[in-house]
């Protein structure tokens, strides 16, 4: 089975692959469920948006952790990918996430904005901020990611 990436981009480098994931307006399945979409890709930064809604409550009426969670981890994986060579593959190692303030389906529209901090031969590490469009802080990541050849 191949991936979106390599058949949005087979043999590019990390930064024109997320390009090319972008211009072909192709979203992963976690993306497609949650609603959310890669905006913005550059050298060790990487842009997510999306609208929570009522897909994405939990049982007590907000929006469910695991909806910033894993934006965050999207923003900060693809800071990443952006500086991988076209035959290296990455996993997140570890995530810490601190929540700012609750999430509901009349929040909006969120931004996850993440840069990289470093990026070595076998890790890489990177930082993000959720926000909504007035820019207010909703959650921050620290991510420790593992970069590897596939």
């Amino acid at each position: 089975m191949t991936s979106l990436i390599d058949e949005v981009g087979p043999g590019l480098a990390g930064l024109e692959q997320l390009r090319a994931l972008i211009a072909s307006g192709r979203r992963p399945g976690i993306a497609e469920s949650l609603d959310f979409t890669l905006v913005e890709a550059d050298a060790g930064r990487a842009v997510f948006e999306g609208t929570p809604g009522p897909h994405a409550y939990n049982p007590i009426g907000s929006v469910h952790g695991g909806y910033a969670a894993t934006l965050l981890d999207s923003a900060c994986g693809c800071a990443a990918h952006s500086r991988l060579g076209a035959t290296q593959g990455y996993t997140t190692l570890e995530l810490k996430v601190s929540y700012h303030r609750a999430i509901t389906s009349g929040t909006g529209l969120m931004r996850a904005e993440a840069t990289l901090v470093s990026f070595g031969r076998r890790a890489a590490f990177a930082q993000a901020t959720l926000t909504d469009a007035a820019g207010r802080v909703y959650a921050t990541a620290t991510s420790t990611l593992l970069i590897f050849e596939r």
